[in-house]
């Protein structure tokens, strides 16, 4: 009894084992699987890939920026977007003071309307090409001739 029992070092080192003693867990998927992409990613992958669409065939969009927004900020009662009751899908600021031109689309609205994956990419396309032409002055035919085809 005259050895004193020494007490197991309690600090803030790294864990072995949970308590049932089995090890650590790790994620649920590696990252390179999709399972592993956020709905708010994928959905900036899909505009990204109507971009780089549009890119080859429209050069000067690389100076445009892209950007992906949950939902449209509520606008003043004037607003034309507003005023008859719709939620917008996209829209595009005009560039100015050095800033440069951008185009937003609104992931949710976007995802409520449509039911799956190939049905969202048809519908951010086609608001990528409508916000494309509203800031090139173009019609969505010119921007892209095959725009509104299923």
């Amino acid at each position: 009894m005259d050895s004193p029992v020494t007490p197991r070092p309690t600090g803030p080192g790294p864990r072995r084992r949970d308590r049932h003693g089995r090890g650590m867990r790790g994620p649920v998927a590696p990252p390179q699987v999709p399972l592993a992409a956020s709905r708010a990613e994928t959905f900036a992958d899909l505009v990204q890939d109507s971009v780089e669409r549009l890119e080859r065939r429209w050069p000067q969009l690389s100076d445009i920026d892209f950007l992906v927004l949950d939902v449209p900020q509520p606008q003043a009662a004037g607003d034309a977007a507003w005023s008859d009751g719709t939620v917008p899908l996209g829209g595009t600021v005009a560039a100015r003071d050095g800033r440069p031109a951008r185009v937003v689309v609104y992931r949710r609205p976007v995802e409520i309307r449509t039911k799956g994956r190939d049905e969202r990419a048809a519908l951010v396309h086609e608001v990528v090409v409508e916000q494309v032409a509203d800031l090139l002055g173009l019609t969505p035919e010119t921007v892209d001739p095959r725009y509104g085809e299923d």
